[in-house]
């Protein structure tokens, strides 16, 4: 059963979207992503297949596997599905982060991972709030 994390943000969803979507961005609010390549330009795109360093050094293999602009993103990551998304809120907006991944990889995933999403979708709401729209 898929697992979501979310957390609201004074920001508008356009700025939130500008965070989430550009693989540029990333470390601003992801600060264990220290870049990304072949994901697309200047946002993600639908079926490009890639890379994003983490920790400074390792290259995970990824896959933007669905797209609705302005709105979400997803990338598989070996067996993990991670969609990212973004809605209005208001006079700000929603984040929300779904982990979902085969049978028991699941909750083995949600354990170890989880919380690290949970940070992170903290993180972007606090980034977003706090930075000029771009």
């Amino acid at each position: 059963m898929p697992r979501s994390y979310s957390a609201d943000s004074r920001a508008p969803a356009d700025a939130i979207w500008s965070l989430l979507s550009r693989p540029s961005r990333w470390p601003e609010w992801a600060p264990h992503i220290r870049g990304a390549w072949a994901l697309g330009s200047p946002e993600v795109r639908r079926g490009r297949c890639g890379a994003a360093r983490v920790l400074w050094l390792i290259p995970v293999p990824v896959v933007i596997s669905a797209k609705t602009p302005g709105r979400s993103w997803t990338w598989r990551v070996g067996p993990m599905d991670l969609e990212h998304s973004v809605e209005p809120l208001g006079s700000g907006s929603r984040i929300t982060m779904t982990l979902s991944a085969p049978g028991p990889v699941e909750p083995v995933l949600a354990a170890t991972y989880g919380p690290i999403i949970a940070l992170l979708v903290r993180r972007l709401a606090r980034v977003a709030g706090a930075a000029p729209a771009t």
